[in-house]
């Protein structure tokens, strides 16, 4: 009986339009475990320091962890890592949300993509099934639109779609891969890696329980977060707020909020793109990842001159510094419509 992972890894090549399951053995993960640690396993063992980033022979590895689908608050993550274009050395992006959990009850702890497909494709993974499918027609497409497209052919609007915009596509060094248009793996350059294979999402769906050896346990370590997460100040404030309700106006106060692009730490306009403004002005719902009570996610939505996009989430604090006192940009409702337009295209 294997506890807190499938025991299985996906493993696809796009070159020779084919897929393979591996099993490891159970000390292989209890050495490396999962994530960015079984991530830099691969990447070590398999490529040379001298891979070319942007070349069919990077490994593009997505991966999961041993705590994933337990339910447990903040154990819903995963990495997307591969030689960086940006670097030229090992990157990772990780993010949130459910897609790791869904990779999981899928059948598969780990998917490791190789080589490049002659014209655009998605993974459809579901039930401990690995399908190769073209994506002609969700090539050029935003995320919004690709999970749309992807719901409608798999036949399930609860498939979780990994996906890259235009921006992975033309291989945008720093482009990112979203998640549910909201969930980004946003360090690295990892979506246009994802680009340069022709890969245009990978599609998940499960229904298959992870198995966990101490469940009665577990049920009690998630209960007492649930009753006591509130007790801490920082988590308060990211329940509250999130994100963006608690760093601009402190760091403004402080001197250290990046303005005009570093020349200064202060930013007169500060007030105008802080959390309070925005819960007042643009905030509809807070969102959150799986098994996550905390919800630090903000949901923004504007019948303004931007017309901003719920479906994609809302503002960090780092959106508002950088889209807003970094450029010297004071218009709130301006800074929500960049953060949907960088999920969309997956900057």
């Amino acid at each position: 009986m294997k506890y807190g992972t499938t025991g299985r890894i996906a493993r696809v090549d796009l070159t020779r339009q084919s897929h393979r399951v591996e099993e490891p053995e159970e000390s292989f993960y209890r050495t490396f475990f999962g994530g960015s640690a079984l991530a830099c396993y691969y990447l070590l063992k398999e490529r040379p320091a001298s891979v070319d980033p942007l070349g069919p022979d990077n490994l593009l590895v997505f991966a999961s962890s041993p705590l994933v689908g337990s339910g447990i608050p903040g154990a819903n993550r995963y990495t997307v890592a591969a030689i960086s274009p940006l670097t030229g050395f090992y990157g990772e992006g990780e993010a949130g949300g459910w897609w790791s959990p869904e990779l999981k009850r899928a059948g598969f702890d780990a998917v490791l993509v190789e080589g490049r497909a002659e014209k655009p494709v998605y993974l459809w993974i579901h039930d401990g099934q690995i399908e190769i499918r073209d994506a002609a027609a969700l090539w050029g497409k935003g995320t919004g639109e690709t999970q749309r497209l992807i719901e409608k052919e798999v036949a399930d609007s609860k498939v979780r779609v990994a996906a890259i915009g235009q921006a992975g596509e033309n291989l945008v060094r720093y482009a990112c891969v979203v998640h549910a248009m909201k969930h980004t793996n946003g360090r690295g350059g990892m979506g246009a890696v994802m680009g340069s294979k022709n890969l245009k999402a990978i599609a998940v769906r499960g229904r298959q329980p992870v198995a966990f050896k101490e469940t009665p346990a577990l049920k009690r370590m998630i209960k007492w977060y649930a009753d006591h997460f509130m007790d801490h100040p920082i988590e308060r404030v990211l329940h509250d707020g999130g994100t963006i309700g608690w760093d601009v106006t402190e760091l403004d106060e402080a001197g250290i909020l990046p303005t005009r692009n570093f020349h200064s730490g202060s930013f007169e306009k500060a007030d105008d793109i802080c959390g309070k403004t925005f819960h007042e002005k643009y905030f509809i719902e807070a969102g959150g990842c799986q098994g996550c009570v905390v919800r630090c996610k903000r949901v923004a939505r504007s019948d303004g001159p931007w017309q901003v996009d719920p479906t994609y989430g809302g503002p960090e604090y780092e959106t508002a510094a950088a889209f807003g006192s970094l450029c010297g940009v004071s218009d709130l409702e301006a800074i929500c419509k960049a953060h949907e337009l960088c999920n969309t295209y997956t900057l």
